[in-house]
């Protein structure tokens, strides 16, 4: 698939610049890094709206100094009516090759403002035309790791699925570790799951980084499940498909507002979402930085005149490559 916007030069003009998944992740990894340590000043305060603000300010700015001529396609906010990058928004320098943004400046705002594990700053990257531009708001999810892709089927019953995912990692039912996120709406489906004989982790907000578990060899999980975010499914399909494991989706509406915004677009909501459907190419850059602590990422902490940073990048070549970067930090802060 070629989108317009990436039509080759004609004779004699001068080929356009393809899609650098490598080097675009290690320019995207600064404005994560970014991010994360504008969040510092909030982290315990109670302010999960400054927290939010004060992410997406550092992250738009830094994103004005990436190559290439970026487009929102899934930004953070509507849902909830944060501070955002607005779908559409244009980034980078403006010349060189295009790709297309999906980002969460702080995803768990209440784990920052509590100071709570788990808040990280986190983007994806894909070729134009690559990532689907979801108009939901939540969306039910089905992700696992490369052991167990192609095994996966939303339609069928949990048990079906959890029996599946075992059978592919050679291991038993009770052996098994899920994600969940703890909401009312899983208040049936943890107990279920639990009875059937596996453990969960029930995280109270930051459904990417509980997908990361699952997803990242060693993350500790083997399938996060349930409904949570539309907008963070899309950041999780391009973790996912870099790293080879296997995610499936459907939309799932929490309030009328929300059917009426799908049917007004005419979006089957019982349709199966596959993770070609959500990314539909095999380049990207997913990069993700922790802002407090959690299983896989580090918060930031001061070391000299820097923050050191820790974080994790995903890119065709590199999987699940951890990065652990110091940041100047400017004169004057604490």
């Amino acid at each position: 698939m070629t989108p317009a916007d990436e039509a080759p030069a004609t004779a004699g003009e001068p080929q356009a610049p393809s899609f650098d998944a490598e080097a675009l992740a290690l320019h995207l990894l600064n404005t994560t890094q970014a991010a994360a340590v504008a969040c510092l000043g909030w982290v315990g305060r109670g302010d999960k709206e400054a927290a939010d603000e004060a992410a997406v300010g550092a992250l738009r700015s830094a994103l004005a100094d990436v190559p290439g001529r970026g487009r929102v396609v899934i930004g953070e906010g509507e849902k909830d009516h944060a501070p955002m990058l607005y779908q559409g928004e244009e980034l980078g320098t403006g010349t060189g090759f295009g790709w297309d943004l999906a980002v969460d400046p702080l995803e768990g705002t209440n784990y920052c403002a509590q100071g709570v594990e788990g808040a990280i700053a986190v983007l994806a990257a894909t070729p134009r035309g690559a990532m689907w531009g979801t108009p939901g708001w939540y969306m039910d999810k089905l992700v696992v790791g490369s052991g167990a892709a192609g095994q996966i089927d939303i339609t069928l019953p949990v048990d079906d699925n959890l029996r599946r995912v075992a059978t592919a990692l050679g291991k038993q039912v009770d052996e098994l570790v899920v994600v969940v996120l703890d909401k009312p709406r899983h208040a049936e489906l943890i107990p279920h799951i639990r009875a059937l004989g596996a453990a969960v982790i029930q995280i109270p907000d930051g459904d990417v980084m509980g997908s990361l578990l699952a997803l990242v060899p060693g993350g500790g999980a083997d399938v996060a499940l349930g409904v949570g975010g539309a907008p963070e499914g899309v950041l999780t399909a391009v973790a996912a498909r870099l790293l080879g494991g296997d995610m499936q989706g459907r939309l799932a509406p929490q309030s009328d507002e929300e059917r009426a915004v799908l049917d007004e677009d005419g979006i089957d909501i019982e349709a199966v979402l596959t993770l070609g459907d959500l990314v539909a190419d095999d380049q990207g850059a997913f990069v993700a930085t922790g802002i407090t602590n959690s299983a896989l990422l580090d918060a930031p902490e001061v070391v000299g005149d820097a923050w050191r940073t820790s974080s994790v990048v995903v890119t065709p070549r590199h999987r699940a490559l951890f990065v652990e970067a110091l940041v100047p930090r400017p004169s004057g802060t604490a």
